[in-house]
């Protein structure tokens, strides 16, 4: 079978492919090099989410541009390939629109910096740890250990809980004591057990406070500071501990109750339990 090109013929096909895909190759090396390199130059100016993305603009915008050298190589006007994917990018445009508005809002948040990955936050009934903050969608993993993908515009008009914003956090717990205790007494307790937990922080100081007299006992309010990275174990060891000091000053934390009378001066109905 007779080869149906000359050598010369071959060489004049073959050589714009070579050099096309020499150009797409070496482009994906330099931008990978290329974006790592100047991106860790600002990575003490930067946030990690924004370093991702300063890493991930570089390196597109070099690969882009390889590939437009590579398609001009092989013949193609470069020009009339962009009049078209413009007129492509409208239309995408018109038909996404909420894609659209994803952007925009994550652009907004990316400036705002409301929060950042690895920040613990909550939003509506959903909270978790930030996995990553893209330009569509934010990433949380929840304390269970799933992932719930969050749309940028949702969260730009949603109230957000930024949980991991201050080194410090106040853990409020709500106590019911009886009417016979003396508060001077429970309040002296309270403080011991705070002064006593490791966890807690001695500045600022713990809040005691009388919140309201309700129906089967006085509601109190005990706040205690402690870092955020060991909030939850400060909240739970602080409630056993006061459990086992009144439980040891004898200290009622009462159960609801009702009292039943018959009139204004009569003494409270018998009740037997049979």
């Amino acid at each position: 079978m007779i080869f149906p090109f000359h050598t010369d013929e071959f060489h004049e096909h073959i050589e714009p492919i070579i050099s096309a895909a020499l150009l797409v190759l070496s482009g994906y090396l330099i931008a990978r090099i290329l974006s790592s390199s100047i991106a860790k130059t600002f990575l003490k100016q930067l946030t990690p989410q924004q370093y991702m993305l300063l890493r991930r603009f570089i390196f597109y915008f070099v690969i882009i541009l390889f590939i437009a050298s590579a398609i001009e190589q092989l013949g193609f006007h470069i020009s009339a390939l962009l009049g078209a994917a413009g007129i492509l990018t409208v239309a995408l445009g018109i038909a996404s629109q909420t894609s659209m508005s994803n952007v925009v809002s994550g652009l907004f948040m990316i400036g705002e910096k409301p929060f950042e990955v690895g920040d613990q936050i909550k939003v509506a009934d959903t909270q978790g740890e930030i996995l990553s903050i893209d330009l569509l969608s934010v990433r949380l993993r929840t304390n269970d250990n799933t992932m719930v993908r969050i749309p940028n515009e949702l969260l730009i008009k949603s109230s957000i809980t930024n949980l991991s914003y201050y080194p410090i956090r106040r853990a409020d717990l709500k106590i019911g004591i009886a009417y016979k205790e003396d508060l001077d007494k429970v309040k002296k307790v309270l403080m011991e057990v705070a002064e006593k937990n490791p966890l807690s922080l001695i500045e600022p100081r713990p809040l005691f406070q009388v919140l309201e007299f309700a129906d089967s006992s006085i509601n109190i309010q005990f706040s205690v500071w402690g870092s955020r990275q060991h909030f939850i174990e400060l909240k739970n060891t602080v409630q056993s501990e006061i459990k086992k000091a009144f439980d040891k000053q004898g200290i009622e934390m009462p159960f609801p109750t009702r009292t039943i009378m018959a009139g204004s001066g009569s003494e409270p109905l018998p009740i037997k339990i049979l």
